[in-house]
């Protein structure tokens, strides 16, 4: 998928979901995500969406909490799909995971019961159907990323996808 460039004459974004794998391949780039927030802030988005998944995701937070230092007016939501999220997580992603909760403008747990199958997808639409725009690290047709891309496209065509 290509990235596109940020179309801000049709409306003023306000907020942006993120999405991408949790394994970063060697084409991901931290310098081209940020450049990606910059953008978006530019356009005038303020609110971020983000699962707090290991991979892109924390890298996402990270990236939005160092411009947050300079942009005081930034929101981080973190959403999580159920209780204990981080519970299977390696023990740096833990720490990382444990330090941007620290941070975060609001946290909303999506389901009120631990992991059960379809939580994440719920997760994912929550955070979709609130934003104006996506950033996405997506290399691969399949898997959760993908149908995160698919559904918010599907449900709203009108809105864009920054790919990274």
């Amino acid at each position: 998928m290509k990235s596109v460039l940020l179309q801000t004459n049709i409306f003023t974004p306000k907020a942006c979901v993120f999405t991408g794998h949790r394994g970063l391949e060697k084409d991901f780039s931290k310098r081209a995500l940020k450049k990606a927030i910059e953008t978006v802030i530019k356009a005038g988005v303020t609110t971020f969406y983000n699962g707090l998944a290991c991979g892109f995701d924390l890298e996402a937070c990270e990236a939005v909490l160092k411009l947050k230092k300079k942009n005081p007016q930034l929101r981080l939501i973190g959403c999580v799909p159920c209780l204990e999220q981080s519970a299977y997580y390696a023990l740096d992603d833990q720490k990382r995971y444990e330090k941007i909760c620290k941070s975060l403008d609001e946290k909303v747990q999506v389901s009120s019961t631990y992991y059960y199958n379809g939580c994440m997808q719920k997760r994912n639409r929550y955070m979709c159907d609130r934003a104006d725009l996506m950033i996405a690290y997506c290399n691969r047709d399949k898997g959760g990323t993908a149908s995160t891309v698919k559904y918010f496209q599907k449900t709203y065509p009108e809105k864009q996808v920054i790919f990274i």
